[in-house]
């Protein structure tokens, strides 16, 4: 399945609705491609236990093509236009099926080079298994961009400070989690992020079962063929 972030915003401006039929121009993809490359929006494939996506979901996108190596090592090429509204979330998925309560464990470390121009975040999104509630987790950001939902506290949890943001998009509950500063590269314990969302917060159930991790890059612009480079991402629950 892929799944489609749809509901972000970039600043005040509404990602648009998904345009089945637009055309999305090709690229190169870098000879790095040792394994697997693709230009087409939709293209998946399963790399040691990683499920990877292009995914280019949003109206107004434009060139895209992703690159593996592996499953933890892998990246993208875009050439977004400097428009409003998110293009894509090219991704790395690992699934997990435990509840939150279940959970002895769940981090995931991330080692990233990312571009100084465009509107970008590096992000992971996790999904419970009913896609009622999703947490977000921002590690970099760059440019116009910015959470859906209104600021709710600042927390220091799994290793990192974060600002934490909650709203809705109309079909499910959005928990934002943005890294105080940026950074490029580190560990993070999920599982306390999960545990105060639900029992210090009560904004989710225990029982909930999660089922997606997800880390990737959600973008917006990134005109001039932008390169972003997943140097190694490990998600590892127990």
């Amino acid at each position: 399945m892929v799944h489609s972030t749809m509901h972000k915003i970039t600043m005040a401006v509404l990602a648009p609705a998904l345009a089945l039929g637009a055309t999305v121009g090709l690229a190169s993809a870098p000879a790095s491609a040792a394994v697997w490359n693709s230009c087409d929006r939709w293209s998946s494939t399963t790399l040691n236990g990683y499920t990877l996506y292009n995914n280019i979901w949003g109206s107004g996108a434009s060139s895209q093509c992703v690159w593996a190596n592996s499953g933890t090592n892998w990246g993208v090429r875009a050439d977004h236009p400097n428009t409003g509204g998110i293009k894509s979330y090219p991704n790395s998925t690992k699934r997990i099926n435990k509840t939150i309560d279940g959970l002895g464990r769940l981090t995931s470390s991330y080692n990233v080079s990312v571009p100084s121009s465009g509107a970008y975040n590096t992000s992971y999104d996790i999904w419970d298994t009913r896609h009622q509630y999703e947490i977000m987790l921002w590690v970099n950001y760059n440019g116009a961009v910015g959470p859906i939902g209104t600021w709710q506290a600042n927390v220091t949890l799994g290793g990192h400070n974060w600002n934490v943001y909650k709203g809705t998009n109309g079909s499910n509950q959005v928990f934002s989690f943005l890294r105080t500063s940026d950074s490029s590269s580190g560990t993070v314990d999920v599982k306390p992020v999960l545990g105060w969302i639900a029992h210090t917060k009560g904004w989710m159930p225990g029982s909930e079962t999660i089922g997606d991790v997800q880390f990737g890059y959600e973008i917006t612009s990134s005109s001039g063929n932008l390169a972003f480079t997943t140097n190694n991402v490990t998600i590892s629950a127990g």
